[in-house]
């Protein structure tokens, strides 16, 4: 059984057990989350398509990890008139654990 969920803008395939990178949340370790903005739900032969949400579908997460991705060096620069300028970034990411799918 798996969902396909759209959270935070961005789409997710979500099986039970499955460990999922997600932009940072402002939710503490161990917190549970029910995410029911539910595109597809597929369980085994049938399959579920929401229009855009599939109504009653919910997946529930709890919040394993908050992290920060590895830096990114932005290098801007223009010939011959001594401009050069280096900026790093670091993405912040949680980790959530998806515990179950829910299907109305």
């Amino acid at each position: 059984m798996y969902a396909t969920i759209e959270f935070k803008g961005k789409q997710y395939k979500a099986e039970k057990g499955v460990v999922l990178t997600v932009d940072k949340l402002d939710a503490e370790k161990g917190a549970k989350l029910d995410i029911d903005t539910v595109l597809l739900v597929s369980d085994g032969d049938k399959i579920s398509v929401g229009a855009p949400y599939v109504k009653g579908a919910k997946v529930k997460v709890v919040v394993e990890d908050s992290f920060r991705d590895k830096k990114v060096l932005v290098f801007k620069y223009k010939s011959k008139k001594d401009y050069h300028r280096t900026i790093g970034h670091r993405q912040q990411y949680t980790k959530v654990r998806v515990e179950d799918i829910v299907i109305a």
